[in-house]
């Protein structure tokens, strides 16, 4: 039930973006504010996590409040466009959760300082891949961001109701006319125009100008496709589970909930792979203690946080260490092998956008019509 409540609480926040947070009680193992009581936040003593709804549940939060008796404060943000404005305008929490395409922009205006790994008891128990990814660094024993989590985007479809995409999994469902009307693609940019793109042949992270304009016009093909566009995981598993849509650009944990619940679903592992999204923490340049906020991303990569992220959320977590405890049924319910180094090499990673708001400022009216 109260699963079910905060999806509805982010629903509400992607509708009303650009308001204020919608402020919800979490009970006693996390306290979500808004701006007006950021001030007290700062005098009860406790450090400020800025994160995704998700990972702010009790187990990521547990070695922290073992070691302090205290709960850290808890501010949500529905996604990483409202978190950059929101500490533009002055907003300072101490530890942030961004995804690796987007902490770049972070670094870039200033707003954090690098991590010390000799600090955090974890650090070696994460993927060499995920800490070997360029622009992690940021000086011996340093970094800018520390990975806690990844998943994947690709396409969830309906086996029953679309048989033929079994055997050849193709992200071009969601032009095929058959199911016009019956598919949706995300709402963000750093999810929707690289698909696109890749499907196009092109690379989203080092396209041309005449490449872009070529991209824009195959999006605006999509739209005409959609029965909408949303990156609300409830909404698309809803539309999944009830037929409404045959196929939907999804995050893997759409894919494992339809699974969980019985549903005709697969999940797509298209020629060249799938894309990977790789999540972390940051610390802001100003943190209120030091010493707080590194335990705080310390306690976020924990073996028992790590196990309830890919059992209970759906992600695959970056400390690789506590996979080894973690059944078999439980990759397998995620369509995900225990090989995790060979998979996370296999498809593509989510970078850095370049000329990111125009773009966002394309498909926004590429999806109003204009």
């Amino acid at each position: 039930m109260l699963g079910f409540f905060r999806r509805q609480v982010k629903r509400m926040m992607l509708l009303r973006r650009g308001l204020a947070l919608a402020a919800i009680a979490l009970g006693a193992a996390a306290i979500v504010l808004t701006p007006h009581a950021d001030r007290a936040m700062a005098a009860n003593g406790a450090v400020t996590l800025f994160q995704w709804e998700d990972y702010m549940d009790p187990p990521f939060l547990a070695d922290y409040k073992a070691q302090f008796k205290e709960t850290p404060n808890i501010k949500i943000f529905a996604d990483e466009d409202e978190a950059f404005a929101t500490m533009r305008a002055g907003y300072k929490p101490d530890v942030m959760g961004p995804c690796y395409y987007e902490f770049p922009r972070w670094k870039d205006a200033g707003l954090l300082q690098p991590i010390d790994i000799t600090k955090l008891k974890n650090w070696n128990k994460l993927s060499p891949t995920l800490r070997a990814l360029p622009g992690l660094s940021a000086g011996p024993n340093k970094v800018w961001f520390v990975p806690h989590y990844w998943g994947n985007t690709s396409i969830t479809f309906r086996t029953d109701l679309a048989p033929e995409y079994v055997k050849k999994p193709s992200w071009n469902i969601l032009f095929d006319p058959k199911y016009r009307g019956r598919v949706s693609v995300m709402e963000g940019v750093d999810d929707t125009v690289p698909f696109i793109a890749k499907m196009m042949g092109i690379n989203a992270y080092t396209m041309t100008p005449d490449q872009w304009n070529k991209i824009q016009a195959k999006l605006r093909d999509v739209v005409k496709q959609t029965r909408f566009v949303s990156s609300d995981d409830t909404a698309l598993a809803q539309g999944l589970a009830s037929g409404e849509l045959v196929a939907a650009m999804t995050w893997r944990i759409t894919y494992a909930t339809l699974h969980r619940e019985g549903r005709k679903v697969a999940y797509m592992n298209p020629p060249g792979g799938m894309f990977t999204y790789v999540c972390g923490l940051v610390m802001h340049k100003d943190p209120a203690n030091e010493a707080k906020a590194l335990a705080l991303i310390d306690s976020s990569l924990s073996d028992g946080a790590a196990t309830y992220t890919i059992s209970k959320i759906g992600d695959e977590p970056s400390n690789e260490a506590a996979l080894q405890k973690v059944p078999n049924a439980t990759f397998e319910e995620l369509g995900l092998a225990r090989d995790v180094e060979t998979f996370l090499k296999s498809g593509t990673f989510q970078q850095h956008l370049k000329n990111k708001d125009q773009i966002i400022n394309a498909w926004t009216e590429i999806r109003a019509g204009l």
